[in-house]
């Protein structure tokens, strides 16, 4: 009897010591997930999501880890790739979340991919923040999910009161992805905003396309000749270049404005002169940047070799509010649903971060408040700021 005892509380012993050194082990390191596009339509978002995490990631390993409660504890980066897919977003989170225990997953970019995969976290309440997603549905209703960037109730009044003011043109077209979250919710809110302005019919073409799609010669002709003043297209940088370029060949001598994603460097290559001297509107302007910003931008160029765009730097702005959560969590208990809380909690009460891309403080549903910049494409081809539009 004596020895069945001593073999019952040997196994527990050794059981509860496997248990306190899981539990040790996953107090060891702060794994931080990353959602982002590294293949399919726009790896250019990929690359600068990557690039920005990689050195926010150099920053903390130099300062020993991230302090929680007084203890410094070590990070590692998961970084998985949507592929430019929502449903490839989905799986992403989902796989981090239940295999690879992060703490907090930041991405994915675009709304196509960050809505779904909204989602995923918020149903596994774990903190996320998409640093570029302008759509509303990504964190509406959401209350782990968060976003570093304007919304696009915000940023289609702030096109049409742009043009409006800085051309006085009253006749406007629009022309979009109607398959992609980002693309068809912003050309609705400009249009809203638009006729608002100006009076019912005053978007004088509203012309879709379909994901994928390269020939927009049927419906820029229409644009033509609908009598236009100017054409709004809130589209990636692969298809702004086609977009244009293709306009300017059917004779469109008129301007074309953009949204923030137009912001990849990827833009003005891919486009070339057909792109100088339009306009559009975005999270921050890389030429004439001072302070933080102007550091932010010469080490990453000196160290990837080109400037980095918007979602790289809001990249950086949303690691940086990971990383003000994590801390202000007040301590990590190895129970990963319990800390997930305790920085969500955390996140939800930021208020006047410094970031790069401007101030910032969440409302209710996990939005920044913070302002817009009008860039202009230079005639060398430099986003150049232009002005900045605030709430």
């Amino acid at each position: 009897m004596k020895k069945l005892v001593s073999a019952v509380a040997i196994a527990c012993i050794v059981v509860l010591c496997f248990s306190t050194s899981a539990m040790s082990q996953r107090q060891k390191t702060i794994k931080v997930g990353i959602n982002a596009p590294m293949t399919g339509d726009i790896p250019k978002v990929g690359e600068g999501s990557k690039y920005a995490a990689e050195m926010w990631l150099e920053d903390v390993t130099a300062a020993g880890g991230i302090e929680v409660g007084g203890v410094k504890y070590p990070v590692e980066l998961i970084v998985e790739d949507n592929e430019s897919k929502a449903e490839s977003a989905v799986t992403a989170n989902t796989k981090m979340i239940t295999q690879d225990d992060v703490l907090i997953i930041i991405g994915p970019q675009s709304s196509k991919q960050a809505v779904p995969a909204g989602d995923v976290a918020n149903n596994y309440e774990t903190p996320m923040i998409s640093p570029w997603s302008t759509n509303p549905a990504t964190t509406a209703d959401r209350p782990f999910v968060f976003r570093g960037c304007f919304l696009d109730p915000f940023q289609g009044p702030v096109l049409a009161n742009f043009i409006t003011e800085e051309f006085g043109f009253t006749k406007a077209a629009v022309l979009y992805d109607v398959a992609s979250d980002y693309p068809k919710g912003l050309a609705e809110f400009f249009k809203a905003a638009w006729e608002e302005k100006h009076g019912e019919g005053s978007v004088v073409a509203y012309e879709s396309f379909t994901t994928k799609d390269t020939d927009f010669s049927s419906q820029l002709t229409k644009i033509i000749r609908s009598g236009a003043e100017v054409l709004f297209t809130p589209q990636y940088y692969n298809e702004v270049a086609l977009i244009v370029n293709q306009a300017k060949d059917l004779g469109w001598d008129k301007p074309i404005v953009g949204s923030d994603s137009w912001g990849s460097a990827e833009t003005v290559e891919l486009c070339g002169e057909a792109c100088y001297g339009s306009f559009f509107s975005t999270h921050y302007a890389a030429a004439g940047a001072q302070g933080a910003t102007k550091e932010f931008i010469d080490r990453y160029n000196e160290k990837y070799g080109y400037v980095p765009d918007d979602v790289a730097a809001l990249t950086w702005d949303s690691l940086g509010l990971a990383q003000a959560a994590i801390e202000g969590a007040g301590e990590l208990t190895g129970d990963i649903k319990k800390d997930r809380r305790a920085v969500r909690d955390a996140l939800a009460k930021v208020e006047n971060f410094e970031g790069i891309t401007g101030n910032m403080t969440f409302t209710e549903e996990g939005d920044p408040q913070k302002c817009a910049v009008i860039v202009k494409i230079s005639d060398t081809g430099a986003y150049e700021f232009y002005k900045s539009i605030c709430p």
